[in-house]
């Protein structure tokens, strides 16, 4: 696949139909996280589930996910994160209050860049009318992949702590 350009509504049916099918790996980073919804399983595409769901389901078949995010969500993520168990089991988690690239590793051979955050308006279920205008690239080339992958692990883990100048608003220090 080529690398491709990423707009709008392509957002949801291109990207987030990727994270349902990966098999071993899917790295997330985003500056703002909320409770979405996503389209349910093939042949209940009306239905709509919570995207913490998805990635329930993720865990459960053993697949590593990585959430990096930029602030602690609010109530209703919360909430529905404590309907699912293995989330807080298994999740991996980091918060980083400089972060604000938005991208998604597809089993370290695809990847995500671009605008949208983890929210109903950037990247779920939100009508037309209301989702944000969006755009990033789809890319499955190492010369894309591999930069990404070195960011978002470098951030992951702890590199640019020490020298990081916002230290005093981290609640949980990587380093």
């Amino acid at each position: 696949m080529p690398t491709r350009y990423i707009a709008d509504a392509e957002h949801y049916t291109d990207v987030l139909s990727k994270v349902a099918v990966v098999k071993r790996s899917l790295w997330i980073a985003t500056a703002d996280i909320k409770d979405l919804h996503v389209a349910g399983a093939a042949g209940r595409a009306a239905r709509t589930v919570p995207f913490l769901e998805v990635l329930a389901g993720l865990l459960n078949r053993g697949v590593e996910v990585r959430l990096m995010h930029a602030k602690e969500p609010g109530p209703i993520f919360r909430q529905e994160f404590d309907r699912y168990p293995v989330l807080a089991a298994r999740l991996e988690r980091v918060l980083c209050p400089r972060l604000h690239a938005k991208m998604m590793i597809f089993d370290c051979r695809e990847v995500y860049l671009g605008s949208a955050n983890l929210t109903g308006a950037g990247i779920g279920m939100k009508s037309a009318a209301t989702r944000n205008f969006e755009c990033g690239i789809l890319s499955d080339e190492a010369a894309i992949v591999a930069p990404a992958m070195h960011q978002f692990d470098s951030i992951w883990m702890g590199e640019r702590c020490r020298a990081c100048r916002r230290r005093d608003y981290c609640g949980d220090p990587i380093v």
